[in-house]
C-alpha cells in the first residue's frame, strides 16, 4: 500500500523529469495532477508555465511567418501569456516589430510617391543606428533625384521654351551615373547651343548682306542637313549677287 509520501516522491521525480525536458525546449509535457497537496500545486504551476512557454512559442512562429515571411507588417502577438514578465515579452516583441516595420512601411511609402513622380516625399520617421543610416541615404538619393530633375527641366524650358541658349544643369556633388547623365545633359545643351548659334550667326550676316559666312560647326543627322542647305543657299546667293553686280557693271559702266 503506498502512502502519501510515496505519491509526493512519484511527483516530484515526474516533475523534475518534467523540468529537464522544459529546460531543453519540450513545452508539450504536462504532469498529472494528484489529489490535493503541495505535489498538486507543483503539479499545476509546472502545467500552467508549460502552457504558457508553448502559447508564446507558437505566438512568435506565428508573427515570424506573417512579418517576415508574409510580409503581413501589421501582425501583431496577443495579449494573452500572463501577467507581469510574461506581458512584458509580449510587448517587447510587438514593440519591436513596431520599430523594424514603421521605416519600412514608411520607405514603401516614399518608393511609390517616387515610382509616381512626385520627388517631394522623404521618410521622417525617427530613426538611430544602422535604421537611421538607410533613412539617411534614402532621402540623400530622393533629394538628388529632385535637384537633377529641377535642373533638367530648368535647362529645357530655358532653350525650349524661352530661347535662352547656353543653358547647364548644375548637381553639386554627385558622382556615378548621376554625374554621367548631367554631363550627357549638359553636352546635349552645349552642342544644341552651338549648332543654332552658329546658324543664327549665318542668318544675321545674310540678312546684314555679308555672304561670305557658312556654318562651320560640326553636326550630324538633320541638324547636317540643315547645315548643308543653309550653305548651300549662301553659295546660290553669293554667285546670284556676283552675276547682277557683273552685269550691272557691264551694262551700267561699260556699256
Amino acid at each position: 500500500m503506498t502512502t502519501a509520501q510515496d505519491d509526493t516522491d512519484v511527483t516530484l521525480d515526474r516533475l523534475l523529469t518534467a523540468m529537464r525536458e522544459m529546460r531543453d525546449g519540450n513545452f508539450r509535457r504536462r504532469l498529472v495532477v494528484p489529489r490535493g497537496g503541495v505535489a498538486a500545486e507543483l503539479a499545476e504551476v509546472f502545467n500552467e508555465i508549460a502552457e504558457r512557454n508553448q502559447w508564446l512559442v507558437g505566438e512568435l512562429v506565428r508573427v515570424r511567418q506573417g512579418v517576415g515571411q508574409e510580409g503581413r507588417l501589421g501582425d501583431r502577438m496577443a495579449s494573452g501569456a500572463g501577467p507581469a514578465g510574461w506581458a512584458l515579452a509580449v510587448d517587447s516583441v510587438n514593440g519591436l516589430i513596431d520599430d523594424l516595420t514603421r521605416p519600412t512601411a514608411e520607405l514603401s511609402r516614399v518608393l511609390a510617391a517616387v515610382a509616381e513622380g512626385d520627388l517631394s516625399q522623404e521618410i521622417t520617421v525617427a530613426a538611430r543606428g544602422e535604421v537611421a543610416a538607410v533613412v539617411e541615404s534614402f532621402n540623400s538619393m530622393t533629394a538628388t533625384l529632385r535637384t537633377f530633375a529641377g535642373e533638367v527641366t530648368r535647362v529645357a524650358r530655358e532653350i525650349g521654351t524661352d530661347g535662352r541658349l547656353g543653358g547647364q544643369a548644375e548637381v553639386p556633388g554627385v558622382g556615378g551615373t548621376w554625374k554621367d547623365l548631367t554631363d550627357s545633359v549638359n553636352f546635349m545643351s552645349g552642342n544644341l547651343t552651338a549648332q543654332v548659334r552658329d546658324i543664327a550667326q549665318v542668318a544675321t550676316a545674310v540678312a546684314q548682306g555679308d555672304l561670305s559666312q557658312k556654318i562651320t560647326v560640326t553636326v550630324a543627322g538633320e541638324m547636317l542637313e540643315l547645315k548643308d542647305t543653309v550653305n548651300t543657299m549662301v553659295d546660290q546667293l553669293s554667285a546670284f549677287a556676283d552675276e547682277v553686280t557683273r552685269v550691272a557693271r557691264e551694262v551700267g559702266t561699260e556699256g
